[in-house]
């Protein structure tokens, strides 16, 4: 079949891509970088064509795209707004328009990506906004599903990159306790779910062919998790693990699962938590802010039973979501998520420490002396002491606020190494002087240079 996905570049539309191509499918990619999808998969049997859910809020904007398309997968998500990516954009006015623009063009099923939450008990911007969407497919004459996950695992997702990382930490605060509900489901069960539902479309159409979708014909999962016509609505599947956990349950089966013994727990007043998400909120590329708390707060899980009928099997529990590879990867990954920064926030304070001290809290006199044995007097005295503190300074404050870091590494790398050259020449008593303040420049250097080439690739 010629499957429609919307998505396509996300965790989620990755891997059902991959899933969709495996299965023999024909996948129409509908992206803002259609050549970057070509040149990706050249060869495979994927079409690749621009969209932009920002501006195409129209359905006569999608019917171009739904030319001879069998089915529509929207897997279009973004956690946290940014920019012109709102919720009601991404998640409703565009999905909404695509889903009207199916019915007209006769599309044979439609499987809306949502979210386990997005109900009637709804309260963030994101599960309202799915919701908007879900609420307009279920009205349309389409054979339809909507699709329910809880928090989805997959080692190159951020969901499990951020609890991996909690998880690796030495101690591990959990906010309110950590008695939170989630019911994680792994993303290879998710992509099997999602074929399996297309697939008893794809067998019923076979035995009896529709050739046009009316109101009363919007099928409903049976006990048996097929397909059932007529029914009232389109059904929602929450695609949840084999059982509910509490968060700090989970943690402490992903640090068993990361090999990393024993969790050490401590509780955090919720307040300390919610200031700490207005703090996060405002850092770049973070997962943290007041919505993502309050949807943790609520809740994430559901009845496993339908899933699992959709899957002819239980979907797979935490101890079984990766292999000993996999695992050895993201414990790595998971440990250094939190020691570069660490290790950054360490380096910027020894520039801004040093230039502070330079500035005159260590006596200038002194100073000017050691300048004088290198060479350096007179009216260029000060100019060097001043500057080079400014410098450090500007130096520390660059590690801490610049996204992109990268040639800063190599600067420092530079300065340090021309420091020690100088000091080697004109003060070698400082090779061994007891506090080796030459020594560590090369456990400074060699810190640096880590960052360069970790802190610059994940840029």
């Amino acid at each position: 079949m010629l499957v429609l996905l919307t998505g396509a570049s996300g965790f989620i539309g990755r891997h059902l891509l991959r899933a969709l191509l495996a299965q023999g499918h024909t996948v129409r990619c509908a992206v803002r970088n259609p050549e970057r999808m070509r040149a990706s998969f050249a060869g495979a049997r994927v079409e690749a064509v621009h969209a932009d859910f920002v501006r195409d809020l129209e359905p006569e904007a999608w019917m171009a795209r739904l030319q001879n398309v069998d089915v529509v997968i929207n897997a279009v998500g973004i956690l946290r707004e940014q920019g012109d990516q709102s919720f009601d954009a991404l998640h409703a006015r565009a999905p909404c328009a695509l889903f009207q623009a199916a019915a007209a063009a006769g599309v044979h099923f439609v499987v809306q990506i949502s979210a386990l939450g997005a109900d009637e008990a709804a309260r963030s911007g994101y599960h309202l906004s799915k919701k908007r969407a879900d609420d307009c497919l279920a009205a349309l004459p389409l054979k339809s599903v909507i699709v329910q996950p809880s928090v989805v695992f997959g080692v190159d997702g951020s969901s499990a990159r951020l609890f991996s990382m909690l998880a690796s930490l030495p101690l591990i605060g959990l906010p309110g306790g950590g008695r939170q509900q989630i019911q994680p489901v792994h993303i290879d069960d998710l992509c099997q779910g999602v074929l399996a539902l297309i697939d008893q479309v794809h067998r019923a159409d076979e035995e009896r062919p529709v050739l046009a979708v009316s109101s009363d014909a919007i099928p409903n999962l049976t006990e048996a998790g097929e397909f059932q016509s007529p029914a009232p609505a389109a059904p929602r599947l929450a695609m949840v693990g084999p059982q509910a956990l509490t968060l700090r349950d989970y943690l402490a089966q992903l640090r068993s699962l990361l090999g990393l013994g024993r969790a050490l727990f401590v509780p955090i007043p919720q307040a300390f938590v919610r200031l700490g998400a207005s703090i996060a909120a405002r850092l770049p590329g973070s997962l943290l802010d007041h919505e993502t708390l309050d949807m943790l707060e609520r809740g994430n899980a559901a009845d496993p039973a339908p899933f699992a009928r959709v899957l002819s099997r239980s979907p797979r529990s935490v101890q079984d979501f990766l292999t000993h590879q996999e695992a050895s990867s993201l414990s790595t990954r998971a440990r250094l998520d939190w020691l570069l920064p660490l290790l950054r926030v360490a380096l910027a304070l020894v520039w801004i420490v040093t230039g502070i001290v330079s500035l005159g809290v260590y006596p200038v006199e002194d100073s000017y002396a050691l300048l004088a044995r290198t060479g350096i007097t007179g009216a260029l005295a000060p100019l060097a002491l001043y500057g080079a503190a400014l410098l450090d300074l500007a130096i520390g404050i660059g590690i801490l606020a610049l996204k992109r870091r990268r040639w800063l590494w190599y600067a420092q790398m530079v300065l340090i190494a021309g420091y020690t050259v100088i000091i080697s020449l004109r003060l070698p008593e400082f090779w061994l002087h007891p506090y080796g303040p030459i020594l560590k420049n090369l456990p400074m250097l060699a810190a640096i240079w880590l960052m360069a080439e970790l802190d610059g690739r994940r840029n």
